[in-house]
């Protein structure tokens, strides 16, 4: 693969108010609209570990895929999508509450329900779970599990509905309209995925508040870094076993890293090309499989940041 098809940098300097994320670049514009560039950086413990060709096209294009199919049920910061790796949104104050919506008894991060049942843990996000229940069971209905975002680098931490309130991170009525859209929106995502074999096993929201104070979807839906898909043919099986189902399984690279040193401490060794390529793959494959399409990447431009800055030229002051 070349390099010339990695995008690892989005500088633009005729676009203004630039804001370097560690995978997306931002660029706020005067007329309120935000350009935000999905970079193919893979970030991991904090940091930058390498580049994955085609990462942020398909994320970007996976994201619009679903941004069109759930515009019924909830506005989005969508204004339009001027190249493959980029997306003009309506720039909005971002909640500082992370919503994340689970249907199974999963995950291995400190925050996930599984984590937390497995230490004994039954009544938490302001919820309780009953006992009896197996790792990667499908819960009786789904849950949401709401994080303290940080804005800071800080850690986010679990919240309940109470909680919001008392701390006033959200009104009442902010509150019940994020909770009613992200349950609409992952029980579309369920019904889609299923025509596709797919399970969506959890995800994660972000909402806005427009100039008028209207609650709005924001960053990135459905994609294989925001959510967990299992492969549906190989759930029962596995389950039965007490197995994790097939996935998109993106964490060569961590597994990688980490058999070799300690990512926080440590310089990480460079990934070797074979991996980044099969990492490539398994985004590409994600894509194709959640959405029914083939994925054909756009190769016009001499580089990726050439075809970018040509078609944001419009946008330039």
């Amino acid at each position: 693969m070349s390099d010339l098809r990695i995008l690892s940098d989005a500088h633009i300097p005729e676009l203004p108010n630039r804001y370097n994320g560690k995978v997306r670049e931002n660029y706020d514009l005067p007329d309120g609209s935000r350009v935000i560039i999905a970079t193919d950086r893979l970030s991991a413990f904090d940091v930058i570990l390498t580049a994955i060709p085609f990462k942020g096209e398909v994320l970007t294009q996976t994201a619009r895929y679903w941004f069109e199919e759930t515009a019924d049920i909830c506005p989005n910061h969508v204004r339009s999508y001027p190249d493959p790796n980029v997306v003009i949104g309506t720039r909005l104050d971002i909640l500082p509450v992370e919503i994340v919506v689970r249907g199974y008894l999963a995950g291995t991060t400190s925050t996930s329900i599984l984590t937390k049942y497995r230490k004994g843990e039954r009544d938490m996000y302001g919820i309780t779970l009953p006992d009896g229940l197996r790792d990667n069971e499908k819960l009786p209905a789904p849950i949401i599990t709401p994080t303290s975002k940080a804005f800071d680098g800080g850690h986010d931490e679990p919240l309940s509905g109470q909680e919001i309130l008392e701390q006033g991170l959200l009104t009442a009525e902010q509150w019940e309209t994020v909770s009613r859209y992200a349950l609409a929106l992952f029980a579309r995502g369920q019904a889609r995925a299923a025509e596709r074999g797919l399970i969506l096993v959890d995800t994660k929201y972000e909402f806005g508040t427009d100039k008028d104070g209207r609650i709005v979807l924001a960053d990135e839906i459905h994609t294989p870094d925001s959510s967990r898909y299992w492969i549906a043919e190989s759930y029962e099986k596995s389950f039965a076993e007490g197995g994790r189902p097939a996935s998109f399984d993106k964490d060569f690279v961590r597994a990688w890293v980490t058999e070799r040193c300690d990512p926080y401490k440590d310089a990480i060794p460079e990934i070797p090309r074979d991996l980044v390529e099969q990492t490539s793959k398994v985004y590409i494959q994600a894509y194709e499989q959640i959405t029914g399409k083939t994925f054909t990447p756009d190769l016009s431009g001499a580089t990726v940041l050439e075809r970018i800055r040509e078609n944001l030229r419009p946008y330039f002051a």
